[in-house]
């Protein structure tokens, strides 16, 4: 077989490989099972009746510390309400402000790496330095300094894990910004005379926008992680707020005889973290093989 022949056979065997009809991709089983947990989720923060047993806040002394049972499902704290009610009226304030801390820390990332990437190299410079300065405090230390300046609750809970995040979303956005400028689609705007702003809307942002939501999945389990750990040592949400981390603070005396008020909302937090991480990168797969 002469040298163009093989070239020919090559060429043919790449189009017809290209034009063959791929399977359609399943969804792991991983997968499935994370969408499902965050669809409870959901129903749980907007329709919370639909999979409520029992008023949450409905107080009972004679069933105090009832262990799991079909009348209670987690068992009853120490006034005896319900814990599966109480950790499903929950999911609506823990996951309110993972959502919020998130979108907190990608405005601000979005911000600064915006400014790092079109803002010349001074102020490249300039940003560069100050998220570094941020990466020596540690995420929940940095939370907790927000919180000692401006007092506990949760508002400022969620604002401290916002900020606290902040630099690393402005980190990656970045260095995603600035592989996207120097596209060739950028280049040739930027040929044909668009002003900067012009291109930053038009031709870097939206392309931007997927990776950006891709991240926030991945980051909203690790705010609901840091607004419980703030919850759980009295700067956050307080009692008697049904918050998944106010309640592992209340259940943390009673742990030796009444583990499930404990290992119930741990147990939440875990797997909403564990979903939302799954599903991130579910998404993030997802979006390498379309581009």
């Amino acid at each position: 077989m002469s040298e163009l022949e093989l070239r020919q056979a090559t060429v043919t065997a790449a189009v017809e490989h290209d034009e063959a009809p791929r399977r359609p991709r399943v969804p792991r089983i991983g997968t499935l099972l994370a969408f499902a947990f965050v669809l409870f989720l959901v129903i749980a923060s907007f329709a919370p009746w639909l999979v409520q047993t029992q008023p949450p806040n409905a107080i009972s002394a004679a069933e105090a510390f009832q262990p799991p049972s079909a009348a209670h499902w987690f068992g009853t704290d120490e006034s005896g309400r319900d814990v599966y009610s109480r950790v499903v009226a929950g999911t609506s304030t823990s996951l309110t402000i993972g959502v919020i801390a998130t979108l907190i820390g990608l405005a601000l990332g979005l911000v600064l790496g915006v400014l790092a990437s079109f803002g010349g190299r001074a102020v490249d410079f300039g940003v560069s330095r100050l998220v570094e300065v941020l990466f020596a405090f540690p995420g929940l230390l940095l939370a907790l300094l927000v919180i000692v300046i401006y007092g506990p609750g949760p508002v400022t809970a969620t604002i401290a894990v916002g900020l606290s995040t902040a630099p690393g979303y402005a980190r990656i956005i970045r260095g995603q910004l600035i592989s996207i400028r120097t596209a060739p689609y950028v280049e040739s705007a930027r040929v044909l005379g668009h002003s900067p702003a012009r291109i930053l809307s038009r031709h870097v942002l939206p392309n931007a926008l997927v990776p950006l939501f891709v991240l926030a999945t991945l980051g909203v389990g690790q705010a609901i992680v840091w607004a419980s750990a703030l919850s759980y040592l009295g700067l956050g949400a307080q009692p008697p707020a049904a918050e998944w981390g106010a309640m592992l603070a209340a259940g943390r005396t009673y742990l030796a005889t009444a583990w499930w008020m404990t290992v119930f909302p741990g147990l939440m937090i875990v797997g909403t973290t564990v979903a939302t991480t799954v599903l991130g990168r579910a998404l993030t797969r997802r979006h390498r093989e379309v581009r």
